[in-house]
C-alpha cells in the first residue's frame, strides 16, 4: 500500500505534463514545401485531436482539412493541419484558416532558394494515430538559426505555478484551522475512552480478586 500514493501522484503529474505539452503553443523553424487540402475521416476516439469550430463540424464523420507540409532545418519532414479552433478548446480563438493558408503558400520555397518561417502550433504529430499539430500562425524569419523565446508558454506556466501555490497555501491553512483541530479532538476523545476502559478493566480485576479472596479465603 505504501506505493499507491507515489504511483497515483506520478500518474497525475504525467497526465498534467502531457496535457500542457499538447495544449501550450510551440514554435518550429521550418521551410514550407507545400500546401494542400484532403478529405479526412473522423472516427473513433482520435477525433478529439481534430478541431471543430462549430457544432456541425464536431458532429461530422469526415470533412476537408487544409494541410501545410514543411521541412525542419535538420531535414526532418513535418505536416501541420490548418483548422480553426473557434471558441472551443484550446482557447486560441483561431478564425483565420484561409489567411494562414495563403501566407504559407506564399512562403513556399526550394532547397536551392530556401525561405524560412516560424510556425506556431499546438498538438502532436503521431503517425500511428494519424494526428497532426494544428498551425496557429506563420511568419517569415531570416534563417534557420533564429532564436525563438516561448514567452506565452513561460507566462502561462508561471501563472499556473502561482495558482498551484495559492491553492496549496489555502489547503494547508484550511487543514490547520479546521481539519487538524477536528481530528485532534476526535483522537483525544478516543484516547480518553481508551483510558477510561483501561481503568474500568483494572477496577474490575481488583474487585474480582477481592471477591475470590472473600469466597475462598486468603491465599498463600
Amino acid at each position: 500500500m505504501r506505493y499507491v500514493k507515489p504511483i497515483f501522484w506520478t500518474l497525475v503529474l504525467l497526465f498534467v505534463a502531457g496535457f500542457l505539452y499538447y495544449t501550450l503553443p510551440q514554435h518550429d523553424v521550418v521551410r514550407i514545401v507545400g500546401t494542400y487540402q484532403q478529405r479526412v475521416d473522423l472516427t473513433g476516439w482520435t477525433r478529439v485531436f481534430w478541431s471543430g469550430s462549430s457544432k456541425t463540424q464536431v458532429n461530422q464523420v469526415n470533412r476537408d482539412v487544409q494541410f501545410i507540409a514543411a521541412v525542419k532545418a535538420n531535414g526532418k519532414a513535418i505536416v501541420y493541419r490548418n483548422e480553426d479552433t473557434g471558441w472551443g478548446w484550446p482557447p486560441y480563438f483561431k478564425f483565420d484558416t484561409a489567411t494562414l493558408q495563403a501566407k504559407a503558400e506564399d512562403l513556399k520555397s526550394t532547397p536551392e532558394t530556401p525561405k524560412w518561417a516560424v510556425i506556431t502550433r499546438y498538438g502532436w504529430r503521431q503517425e500511428l494515430l494519424s494526428t497532426f499539430p494544428n498551425a496557429i500562425s506563420v511568419r517569415a524569419v531570416s534563417g534557420p538559426d533564429v532564436r525563438i523565446i516561448p514567452w506565452a508558454s513561460i507566462v502561462i506556466l508561471l501563472l499556473l505555478a502561482a495558482v498551484a501555490l495559492l491553492i496549496r497555501a489555502m489547503w494547508r491553512q484550511f487543514r490547520q484551522r479546521s481539519l487538524d483541530p477536528l481530528f485532534g479532538n476526535a483522537a483525544s476523545r478516543i484516547d480518553e475512552v481508551g483510558y477510561r476502559a483501561e481503568a474500568a478493566g483494572e477496577r474490575a480485576k481488583g474487585r474480582w480478586a477481592l471477591f475470590k479472596q472473600r469466597l475462598f479465603g486468603r491465599t498463600k
